[in-house]
């Protein structure tokens, strides 16, 4: 048996068939049929049953993506490769579509990303400081928040991050932070590209496991739904539809930063984070995030959010060692 699609364009292809044709492996693998995409056209071929099946969860993909709202092409994917997989019909995908996707008045219209509901992120604030940062990244497209350690900078921003993927609001995260050695000479590093820079990538990862499990940070990074990358590989992309963060920004040059916040595409959002008490740059090199400071303050649509001491939600003795550093640099006895 053999079925055929032809996308209304590369967009769309693109969409479907996931980027790197990962979605298109995924339906091949896991329907067991023959998958070929050429072009805008894709070709499924093989037993009539798995054909059928696979064909059912394609056009509930192209649904979702035409009409908009409601669950995305990739999610409705892995609802049917699990109804597949657990011996169920793939036909009731089609009633998942857009599940929690109905607006009440005064809503987005039907169809459109309903994003992150006003307010919805301020529960989770533990001080003053703090809602005003989840104030910001509810309202804002860019956000830059400079504080010291402790005070949520990145924690907040990933949260957000993983509850407008949820919403459907984006379709993308995209983590980095530049890959520079905290004040001392690592040397030679083994092993292959991700294991070398994955040290520098750590406390990204540490605050994704805070809010999903290890197999969905695992499934998403896979369908590069999450990205954690080191800053020098953003160069050239043009982001849609993604939420994007910068960690440990005290650290990027003037032009990475400039870079960075050019990548913003259609629909995305962006939060650059940083603590410029603690530069790594090496000596006489100027700070991008304090360059940007100078340079974007004034600039309208971009909020600017400054975290305290008396923000700090670690143990309070951290609390306490960021005072007496402030008051020694200060010249303060």
């Amino acid at each position: 048996m053999s079925e055929s699609f032809d996308f209304e364009n590369d967009d769309e292809a693109q969409e479907i068939l996931g980027i790197r044709d990962i979605q298109l492996r995924m339906i091949r693998d896991g329907f067991g049929v023959q998958a070929v995409a050429r072009g805008r056209r894709l070709d499924l071929d093989g037993d009539a049953d798995r054909v059928e099946q696979a064909r059912i969860a394609v056009e509930a993909m192209l649904t979702a993506h035409r009409k908009g709202g409601g669950k995305s092409p990739e999610e409705i994917l892995d609802t049917a490769l699990q109804k597949f997989r657990d011996g169920d019909s793939v036909a009731s995908v089609e009633g998942d579509l857009f599940e929690d996707s109905t607006t009440a008045e005064g809503d987005a219209p039907q169809g459109m990303p309903q994003g992150l509901p006003r307010g919805s992120l301020q529960k989770i604030a533990r001080t003053p400081g703090q809602a005003r940062y989840l104030e910001a990244l509810e309202k804002h497209d860019i956000v830059m928040s400079l504080g010291p350690a402790g005070t949520g900078k990145t924690y907040l921003a990933v949260k957000a991050a993983v509850e407008a993927l949820k919403a459907g609001e984006v379709r993308k995260l995209i983590l980095s932070r530049p890959a520079v050695e905290a004040g001392e000479k690592l040397g030679f590093l083994p092993g292959d590209f991700q294991q070398k820079v994955n040290p520098y990538l750590r406390p990204l990862y540490d605050a994704l496991h805070e809010m999903l499990d290890y197999d969905q940070v695992r499934r998403y990074s896979d369908r590069e739904i999450i990205e954690v990358v080191p800053l020098a590989y953003m160069r050239g992309r043009t982001l849609n539809n993604a939420f994007i963060i910068l960690d440990e920004a005290q650290n990027t040059t003037t032009a990475q930063m400039k870079m960075f916040l050019t990548r913003m595409g259609a629909r995305s959002r962006i939060v650059v984070t940083g603590d410029p008490t603690q530069l790594d740059l090496p000596k006489g090199q100027p700070s991008g995030l304090l360059h940007a400071r100078r340079v974007l303050g004034s600039v309208k649509g971009i909020s600017w959010v400054e975290l305290e001491a008396a923000d700090i939600v670690r143990n309070p003795l951290v609390t306490r060692i960021v005072k007496a550093y402030e008051r020694h640099e200060g010249g303060t006895p």
